[in-house]
């Protein structure tokens, strides 16, 4: 018995059947970046194939599995990444006032083998402060593995004032890169992040345009401070932000991957990306921390699915401050989990051949050149920020964000939706207040902001 194929008009009338009489065109929604989301993707619809898989495994793992260190006094930060280290991780990532000179920082790698586990700063516009601070703890060792992901763009977009002019600032990490660059061969330089972006609720392709258009402005310096092209484009490492959006968030690693290609071809000198990707701090709760577990590990897995070379999750205490040693704990066993129970790294690149996440990087990746096209016809990522020009694009960005959430287009899980009625807090130490600096160069600061705040505000009013 045979039965009859029903026509594609039969499948749109029981389609519309089960979405009760609304339209299939209802179930297409845009996104911030003004793309087509789509219910169903098929050969159709879908574009050439693609793989992007990350260049090469870290230390015999699928990717680098690095913590973010966050301290002010040497023996405490030396505490927790001796623990660090020892409980799984392969890097780790500095960011405190024992980077403001070589003794202390020396003191906070003490007992750490600088060959074996790559340490990096976070230094925002005194990294090349820190990064001969770093040079000097490495004693010369032609092995260190050093990373000092110098990002003056970023910490100046975020704060909004420098002590210099951020051309001054480019200068200067680009010519003590260029300094070390013959002691270290085996160190990256510059990170050229466009996380900033995304913290003040930038769309993924603002943030990737970001990422584009400040990695050309180190390139440019670097090489003005006399570092070839293949040294520059090696030793720079292109920062993301992943949230519990994982499908985005894979497919923009991906997209990151062309980007780069293009970009390092333009320069004349071909390299494979080095991507680090942290997790999103704008998608934390800070009233109640216990769901950001679930954020938190769906972000780990969009890392390491969408192929980033290294992945660093914040704990999932974060919002309220500084973490104790088992929010920490948490935040390692997170990827380790990932890594050894789900193996989530045996497939080189396990979103190919999906006609839906093939598309989305191809969008997301043309979204991200033109908006990096449009910064450099602007002048540059420099002029850009400095004439304001950037700034109201991601507010408009950020504006569909808190619309989505206020309307219910979309959810959070312990703020919008299953609240909980009694909250259980999680220990934290307090952030240190940071001085704002003055000087040389301003202008309109990409604010970090919250998703959660407005709810917990209201919350909290009542």
């Amino acid at each position: 018995m045979t039965f009859p194929t029903p026509s594609p008009a039969d499948w749109k009338a029981l389609a519309e059947k089960a979405l009760k009489d609304r339209p299939i065109e209802s179930l297409i929604h845009l996104d911030a970046d003004h793309l087509a989301v789509r219910p169903l993707y098929g050969a159709a619809t879908g574009v050439q194939p693609l793989s992007a898989p990350r260049p090469s495994d870290a230390e015999g793992r699928a990717w680098d599995l690095r913590t973010l260190v966050e301290g002010d006094e040497p023996v405490a930060v030396n505490a927790m990444v001796l623990a660090d280290l020892e409980g799984g991780a392969a890097s780790v990532v500095l960011k405190g006032a024992m980077l403001a000179d070589s003794a202390p920082l020396t003191a906070a790698l003490d007992g750490v083998a600088l060959e074996l586990a790559p340490v990096g700063l976070d230094a925002g516009l005194d990294g090349p402060e820190a990064a001969n601070g770093l040079a000097v703890a490495a004693k010369g060792s032609p092995r260190a593995k050093l990373m000092f992901h110098m990002d003056p763009v970023s910490a100046f977009a975020e704060t909004g004032a420098a002590p210099r002019s951020l051309d001054e600032h480019l200068s200067l990490a680009a010519n003590t890169a260029a300094r070390h660059a013959g002691a270290y061969p085996e160190a990256r330089f510059f990170l050229a992040s466009g996380r900033v972006v995304h913290e003040a609720g930038g769309s993924i392709g603002q943030e990737l345009a970001f990422v584009a258009a400040n990695a050309v402005a180190l390139v440019k310096a670097a090489l003005d401070a006399g570092m070839s092209a293949e040294q520059a484009l090696q030793g720079t490492v292109l920062g993301v932000a992943v949230d519990q959006e994982y499908f985005d968030s894979l497919a923009k690693i991906r997209a990151l991957r062309l980007i780069w290609r293009s970009l390092s071809r333009a320069f004349g000198a071909e390299t494979p990306a080095v991507i680090e990707a942290r997790s999103s701090r704008r998608m934390l709760s800070a009233r109640d921390p216990w769901p950001n577990l679930l954020r938190l590990t769906a972000a780990g897995f969009a890392g390491a699915v969408g192929g980033a070379d290294a992945v660093v999750l914040d704990a999932f205490s974060r919002a309220s401050g500084r973490p104790d040693a088992f929010a920490r704990r948490q935040a390692r066993n997170t990827q380790l989990v990932l890594m050894e129970e789900a193996h989530i790294g045996r497939v080189d690149d396990p979103a190919a051949g999906s006609w839906y996440l093939d598309q989305r990087t191809r969008e997301l990746a043309e979204a991200g050149w033109d908006e990096f096209q449009k910064i450099e016809a602007e002048g540059g990522i420099v002029e850009a920020l400095r004439g304001h020009v950037i700034q109201p694009r991601i507010a408009r960005a950020r504006q569909t964000l808190e619309q989505a959430l206020a309307k219910g287009a979309s959810q959070m899980v312990g703020v919008t939706k299953f609240v909980d009625a009694d909250p259980r807090p999680a220990p934290v130490e307090p952030d240190r207040p940071v001085a704002p600096r003055t000087g040389g160069d301003a202008c309109e600061p990409l604010t970090p902001m919250r998703l959660a705040a407005s709810f917990e505000a209201q919350e909290a009013g009542q």
